[in-house]
């Protein structure tokens, strides 16, 4: 069973700030965090920071910590009644890069202690933060033995893991990766497990660029099949795909296998309004968003923040002249890349409104009592069904890719929180980037909330509601 742990970079920045009030003595914290607990993977995601006051603490040292176990009774309880897992975290000021003595015979006394008071099946454990902010750990299996973090992630303007083992590689392929980004870059993505959500037009050429870079795995989602006019814009479709209405995740889940460059791949033929897809997604380091509906994008929205997940939401759009003067004309060709923290939205940055999602959900569950004047596609303002965009598609697909390589390894002039959106237009030949720092007010309350029932707190998503038959 691996084991992460994932935080924000405000919860990151705050805790260091905590840790580290200048004085050079060890400082603590407790972290409520929310979980994915998944069938190989087990996904801790802090939901909340809540600093030890230094004057609660008996014993302060620059290598020694107590306080009263009394004062974090309240948040015992919350964990108790939420199924959340219970994290103390403490600096050492020198920078002593292990567990000390001292550490691990408070450990043995205090987690257990917690495993007892929280009577769940979570992993509570232990993290060490470094001067420089670095960040390692170990957990209490239930059979009680302390293992260290597989990895543990912060999730900001840049994107940091820090593993608990060397993930050097010897791949042959990866050479000219490591010329250009170096060795850390590419074991980075050698550790990662990314989701691609849609597999058609953007998510076709995502999943070629990010098998070629070496990822470690991919979660394919899409409950579409293969067809005839899917050929000009999915990538290794062939036409015998078509015939056979093979599943799209499946087509490209075999490419990913033929090109053999070590990348596994799990194939979700759903769709993502369903539990078991969001469970798959929810492991997951990383989430591509490649759909064209509103609902679908407000979903993953809040999935990756429910989850501390980094979102990148890709979009194309061709508009036409609708009008009886020069009809059909194109007059835009653009496609945009979103990156969204935890807690940031596409509906903070007005992209669609709540009130869009409700009618798209509605369109979706129940079209007879909804239809659409006009679907949102491609090409608005004229009747063109499915365009070849293939071109359009590859570029924006370029751009997001590149987007998570800058903020796995920054190397732009700027930094990367001027590069929250990024758009191009053919029809002019400029790119823009702007900032979008505003975080949502729907979503960042729910930063970590991690497993629900229902999943995401969304009534559609009830265990109870699939079980009786619901798809």
């Amino acid at each position: 069973m691996e084991v992460t742990l994932s935080l924000t970079t405000m919860q990151h920045s705050f805790l260091q700030q905590h840790l580290f009030p200048g004085d050079d003595l060890e400082a603590a914290a407790i972290l409520l965090c929310g979980h994915r607990a998944g069938k190989s993977r087990h996904r801790l995601i802090v939901h909340s920071v809540n600093p030890i006051p230094y004057d609660k603490c008996s014993v302060r040292t620059p290598y020694e910590l107590t306080w009263d176990v009394e004062y974090i009774v309240p948040l015992l309880e919350l964990a108790e009644q939420n199924n959340w897992t219970i994290i103390k975290v403490h600096s050492h000021p020198g920078g002593y890069e292990h567990f000390s003595d001292v550490d691990d015979g408070g450990d043995q006394r205090f987690i257990p202690a917690i495993q007892s008071w929280v009577e769940k099946n979570v992993y509570h454990g232990s993290v060490i933060m470094l001067p420089s902010g670095r960040m390692f750990g170990r957990y209490l299996t239930m059979q009680g033995d302390f293992c260290p973090y597989d990895k543990i992630g912060l999730v900001g303007d840049d994107i940091v893991y820090w593993t608990s083992e060397d993930m050097n590689s010897s791949d042959e392929f990866a050479a000219s990766h490591r010329q250009l980004f170096g060795e850390e870059t590419f074991s980075r993505l050698r550790s990662l497990t990314i989701a691609v959500v849609g597999c058609s037009g953007t998510g076709s050429p995502v999943i070629e660029q990010l098998t070629r870079l070496g990822v470690g795995e991919l979660v394919l989602v899409d409950d579409d099949v293969v067809e005839i006019r899917n050929l000009n814009r999915i990538l290794n479709t062939r036409l015998s795909d078509a015939a056979a209405k093979h599943p799209k995740t499946d087509v490209l889940s075999d490419a990913v296998t033929r090109i053999g460059l070590g990348t596994k791949v799990q194939s979700i033929d759903l769709n993502l309004w369903s539990p078991e897809a969001i469970r798959s997604v929810a492991e997951c380091d990383v989430i591509f968003g490649c759909m064209d509906t509103v609902d679908g994008r407000y979903l993953l929205n809040s999935l990756a923040t429910y989850y501390c997940i980094p979102y990148f939401d890709l979009g194309v759009r061709i508009v036409a002249n609708n009008s009886d003067e020069n009809y059909g004309d194109i007059i835009e060709i653009c496609g945009s890349v979103h990156y969204l923290k935890p807690g940031h939205s596409l509906m903070s940055r007005q992209v669609f409104t709540m009130s869009d999602v409700s009618a798209a959900g509605l369109a979706r569950t129940d079209p007879g009592a909804y239809k659409r004047d006009l679907q949102d596609g491609y090409i608005r303002g004229i009747p063109v069904h499915r365009p070849a965009v293939i071109s359009l598609n590859m570029t924006v697909a370029g751009l997001a890719v590149n987007e998570l390589l800058a903020r796995l390894h920054p190397f732009r002039e700027a930094l990367n929180q001027h590069y929250d959106h990024i758009e191009v237009s053919l029809l002019s030949m400029e790119m823009f980037a702007a900032t979008k720092p505003e975080p949502c007010p729907i979503l960042s309350p729910k930063i970590g909330l991690g497993d629900r029932e229902p999943l995401l707190d969304l009534p559609e998503l009830s265990s109870k509601v699939y079980s009786n038959g619901h798809h």
